[in-house]
């Protein structure tokens, strides 16, 4: 098949794109079992932190693969021919990489649209009202559904239901709120959307699940952790108000760009033990996260260095590259 400079180009970077993200995707699947069982004994906001890192490894190296090496050797060495033949390996993994990107953009703007749905219900037949320690209003909803989270990305705002509001206590209903500011100063949001933005292994074939799961309940422990501050009776405020809700029932549908208090029942007896009965977990972030984020900043940084002070290393991607269009 022949393809016009441009094409070329777009093609080289899907496949490139798929090639690389494939290998370190793959490395990246057999240490996950790995960085939990390290994540487990961080505390929890470290924890979180190792393990969405080792999840969006992938995605930003191979990004900047392709952005650093890949088009700018392109650009430099290939003339602008009229048409090239591209081979079958190459269209077959430019296919495979616009795949992955196709469904990972359709997966956000799918996320993103019903958040959006949702906060306009929301702002449609709730009403504003102030809460302590916000900004900005909250949404108060008339929802028979136990509802208190904070969805959004950019600006997350609070939303609420009336029955959470007559169910708990003001102690628990600020031992609630703070655990949803927690979600929020974290911005866990966002890094659930740049979760969602980050392509899959294969099409339609999720393979971070275990690392993604794992990160869930890490943010949860999180924010309990936050919310509580070390307090005894926070956190019995806390455990209560989980409890509470919990037993109203009728758990809401909420959009994947929401953290709400209760995201996951299943962990429900887990976060009230450790509300109740906190073991102190040593926390040795410089030891497990300096060297899996210093090795990669310094491998980026390496391949800039080498790409300035020796332009010729751009002939041999482009080398590489050209064998793989044929």
């Amino acid at each position: 098949m022949s393809l016009p400079y441009g094409l070329r180009l777009l093609c080289l970077c899907c496949a490139s794109f798929f090639m690389i993200h494939l290998a370190l995707a793959v490395a990246a699947r057999l240490s996950a079992g790995t960085a939990v069982r390290m994540a487990e004994r961080l505390k929890p906001s470290s924890a979180a932190r190792l393990l969405f890192a080792v999840r969006m490894l992938p995605w930003t190296l191979t990004l900047f693969a392709v952005l650093a090496f890949c088009i700018p050797s392109y650009l430099w060495l290939e003339p602008e021919a009229t048409g090239e033949k591209v081979g079958f390996v190459c269209f077959l993994t430019a296919l495979l990489g616009a795949a992955i990107w196709a469904l990972a953009i359709v997966r956000v703007v799918s996320a993103v649209r019903g958040t959006a749905r949702y906060l306009h219900r929301c702002e449609r037949h709730g009403e504003k009202i102030t809460m302590p320690g916000e900004t900005g209003p909250a949404l108060l909803l008339k929802d028979r559904s136990p509802v208190l989270a904070v969805a959004g990305v950019v600006h997350p705002r609070l939303v609420i239901s009336r029955r959470v509001m007559r169910g708990l206590t003001t102690e628990q209903i600020d031992a609630a709120l703070s655990h949803e500011r927690a979600h929020r100063s974290s911005g866990d949001n966002l890094k659930r959307f740049l979760m969602l933005l980050a392509p899959d292994v294969l099409p339609f074939m999720r393979g971070f699940v275990t690392l993604e799961r794992s990160w869930a309940k890490a943010i949860e422990w999180a924010a309990d952790d936050q919310a509580s501050a070390g307090d005894p009776r926070r956190a019995l405020s806390l455990a209560d108000a989980l409890v509470r809700v919990a037993r109203m029932g009728n758990k809401p549908q909420l959009s994947y760009l929401t953290s709400s208090l209760m995201a996951d029942d299943h962990d429900l007896s887990e976060r009230v033990d450790r509300l109740l009965r906190p073991q102190p977990i040593p926390d040795k972030p410089a030891k497990e996260l300096i060297p899996l984020v210093s090795g990669a900043a310094a491998l980026m940084a390496a391949s800039l260095m080498i790409v300035t002070l020796w332009p010729a290393s751009l002939s041999m991607v482009h080398q590489a590259l050209e064998q793989l269009i044929h």
